[in-house]
This record gives C-alpha cells, sequence and structure tokens, in this order.
C-alpha cells in the first residue's frame, strides 16, 4: 500500500495523539477525524504502517507509561492506573502482568530492590544504544553529525 506524503503526516498525527493520556480518552473515531479519514480506513491503515491496531498501540503506550512511572517509585499501583487512563486496578493489573510477566505491584518492588542510589533508574532499564555509547572511546566522533 502507498501512502501519500499527508496521509503519513496524518497517520503520524493520529500516532501522536493516541501516545497522549487524556482526560477523557479520545475516541479511535475522534483520532481518525483528526487524521481526515474514515474509522474504518484509519484502523486499516494504520495496522498496516505501525504493526499495531489503534487500541493496541494505546495500550502498549499506557503500559510503557506506567513501568516508568512504577521505575520512578514515587507513585503507588492505583495512582499509576490511574494516570495512565485505566479506570479499574483490576483490569489495570490483569493486563500489566499480561504484558509484562509480572503484577505491577511485583515489578515495582523489584526495581526497588535494583535501585542503588534513589531517583535514578536502575542499568538492567537503561537503554542498550546508551551503554554501548558509553563504551566508546574518547574522540570516537568529531562531532554530532558524525554519531
Amino acid at each position: 500500500m502507498l501512502l501519500g506524503h499527508d496521509a503519513l503526516r496524518n497517520l503520524c498525527r493520529a500516532r501522536d495523539l493516541l501516545s497522549e493520556v487524556h482526560e477523557p480518552t479520545l475516541s479511535i473515531e475522534e483520532v481518525a477525524r483528526a487524521a481526515a479519514i474514515s474509522p474504518y480506513h484509519f484502523i486499516r491503515q494504520f495496522e498496516a504502517v505501525f504493526g499495531v491496531t489503534p487500541h493496541q498501540y494505546r495500550i502498549r503506550r499506557r503500559l510503557e507509561l506506567a513501568k516508568q512511572l512504577l521505575a520512578a517509585g514515587h507513585h503507588s499501583v492505583t495512582d499509576v492506573c490511574m494516570a495512565v487512563g485505566f479506570s479499574s486496578l483490576g483490569s489495570f493489573s490483569a493486563l500489566f502482568a499480561q504484558r509484562i510477566g509480572v503484577p505491577p505491584s511485583v515489578y515495582r518492588r523489584r526495581l526497588r530492590a535494583l535501585v542503588q542510589v534513589p531517583g535514578t533508574l536502575p542499568w538492567e532499564l537503561v537503554p542498550g544504544c546508551f551503554t554501548l555509547m558509553g563504551r566508546l572511546p574518547p574522540g570516537a566522533f568529531r562531532n554530532f553529525r558524525e554519531a
């Protein structure tokens, strides 16, 4: 499927809308309207371009944000649940456990055990590209464009 520049830009704008946690949450129809596409065509195009449906993308982004908030350790599981847009603690905990592999309370407890310095993330949560960049010899790149 070939998409024009405007259609791709509209899909990216829709993806950004789905990434944000709104109060109240925008419906898929409202996001499709913002992308100037019919809802059913929007769902098909979104999945073709990004590999997941808009709903699954929204859930994935919410769980990623929940992982970040739990890793920070400043919020309770209930506060994180509400902050990322879930209205039911039970459904949030069940979905988190299904997708991440452990319940949110266990995830938070494990991360607290890994944190050596309060307010920092454990090395296990730092993206690999950052750890690789830290191991490069001094002067490996002369400027930002070469990186």
